[in-house]
């Protein structure tokens, strides 16, 4: 197989691939990764839904979309679903399960990044229930539709460094809120809840993974104050660069969206099941004292630690009142 890397794009990793008959599932579909990911998969062929928060304004951002599955043949669908609504949730969810069409492909693509403090209309705090809880609830009510020798993808990000979950005091009631820490335990828990699915789900031969995208310039920064963003990039830069490393490059949305697409489509399953992976690899684990920047590759052992993913899984039903 093709060794791709950091600068692969979703294009050169699907190169010469037919994916017709292929559905795919992809939970933020109107901007940046989520819109690449959706592009690319079209393009090669495969039937995508695609979840959007704003119905108007993801219709004009899905039109390289919709143009690539006209040429292709394909279908893309955009159903509107909010993550941080779990009746939302529960809605689209018991959709499609009634409409008992297989999927090859979930993608747990959406996500928001160090928000101010905030709650979920069921009460969790934002990031930890949008990214963590919300899609907690999907992937499991969409796994009786997922095909053997499906996958499920669930983005993360070696954000997952700044913090482990704390699953005594997810809310942060007990501890100040930090917005890049509640975004670390939020990353943590995502690439969790690939290992506990996965965990779960092999035995018939559906795997998952979690992966980190790279730092890609997306809506995912929208809630941030530009000077603030501009702060914290340049302070992890210089992190960086004082780490003796190289000046660092932002990717592409193509190039981010490249390792969704190799670990859910070209990877071989069993080399992807339960782990982490970045720039179209498995991802490796530091040691528990490595100094890395903000930038640098490689992911800490807590984030895919077998007993934590087992408990994230347990508090996560007991949060949402609803196991699986």
């Amino acid at each position: 197989m093709k060794n791709f890397d950091a600068t692969s794009t979703t294009d050169e990793v699907l190169s010469g691939m037919d994916l017709r008959g292929k559905r795919v599932f992809i939970t933020g579909v109107s901007a940046g990764l989520g819109v690449e990911t959706a592009r690319a998969l079209v393009a090669h062929g495969a039937d995508v839904i695609g979840t959007v928060r704003d119905l108007d304004k993801a219709h004009g951002a899905t039109k390289v979309v919709r143009d690539a599955a006209e040429r292709s043949g394909s279908s893309f669908e955009i159903v509107n679903m909010d993550l941080a609504d779990l009746a939302s949730v529960r809605a689209v969810s018991d959709t499609m399960a009634a409409a008992q069409k297989p999927f090859d492909l979930v993608v747990a693509n959406a996500g928001i990044m160090a928000t101010p403090f905030g709650k979920t209309k069921d009460g969790f705090e934002l990031q930890f229930g949008t990214n963590v809880l919300g899609h907690y609830v999907l992937i499991n009510r969409l796994a009786p539709l997922i095909r053997e020798g499906g996958r499920v993808i669930v983005l993360s990000s070696n954000g997952h460094r700044f913090a482990d979950v704390d699953l005594d005091d997810p809310n942060f009631e007990h501890t100040p809120y930090d917005p890049w820490v509640a975004y670390g335990r939020s990353k943590t828990g995502d690439a969790l809840l690939a290992v506990a699915f996965d965990a779960r789900h092999r035995h018939r031969g559906v795997r998952a993974a979690s992966i980190h995208p790279g730092v890609i310039q997306t809506e995912l920064i929208r809630n941030m104050e530009p000077e603030a963003f501009q702060a914290a990039f340049t302070a992890m830069n210089e992190q960086h660069l004082a780490l003796g490393n190289p000046p660092f490059e932002v990717k592409t949305p193509a190039q981010g969206a490249a390792t969704t697409i190799w670990a859910g489509i070209v990877a071989d399953a069993a080399t992807i099941g339960g782990q982490y992976c970045e720039d179209c690899h498995v991802g490796s684990v530091l040691a528990d004292d490595a100094v890395v920047s903000a930038f640098g590759a490689g992911l800490r052992p807590f984030a895919i630690d077998p007993a934590r993913a087992d408990a994230l899984w347990e508090k996560a039903g007991e949060l949402v009142g609803e196991r699986f």
